[in-house]
């Protein structure tokens, strides 16, 4: 810039200036008030010339002046289809648990309906949709689980002397 105080200025040699500026406020350098007024003649000027006094008085900004902000570690996320209570269960044996649910849940709030019209609580009608094909569907998802647990390899053992 004061090699060619002549060059008319563009928008972006404008913003350039006035993040050094804004640089200088945030390091305390510049008080409020400078910052504003440098700012305005930063905007309004035409050529480089009307630029360069504005930060003359500033150091150059350099990577080290300035510490670069680290970046926040990130978060692990869970591995897709691995978390809740049916992860590692078979597709299908999930399908029925999906089905034994919707169905259960249809009958209890048939049920919750029909005993709120009435004005009393009928017989609990929807433990006999959800108990015993529910015990059942739990049945054989416990065994599959304890079948996969027991086919998955075991852990490398370490030769003698090294542990």
């Amino acid at each position: 810039m004061d090699d060619h105080p002549d060059i008319r200025a563009s928008d972006a040699d404008r913003q350039e200036v006035v993040e050094r500026l804004r640089v200088a406020l945030d390091d305390g350098r510049l008080k409020m008030e400078e910052y504003l007024e440098r700012m305005g003649l930063a905007y309004g000027a035409v050529t480089y010339g009307d630029l360069a006094p504005l930060c003359s008085d500033l150091p150059q900004a350099t990577a080290l002046a300035r510490p670069q902000a680290v970046p926040p570690a990130p978060v692990p996320l869970p591995a897709p289809g691995r978390s809740g209570a049916l992860a590692g269960l078979p597709v299908p044996l999930k399908i029925f648990w999906t089905i034994w649910l919707a169905a259960v849940s249809v009958n209890v709030v048939v049920w919750v309906l029909v005993s709120g019209t009435t004005g009393h609580l009928i017989y609990p009608w929807p433990l006999w949709v959800a108990g015993p094909s529910g015990a059942v569907l739990f049945a054989v998802s416990a065994g599959a689980a304890q079948i996969r647990r027991s086919h998955r390899p075991a852990p490398p053992r370490l030769p003698p002397g090294e542990g």
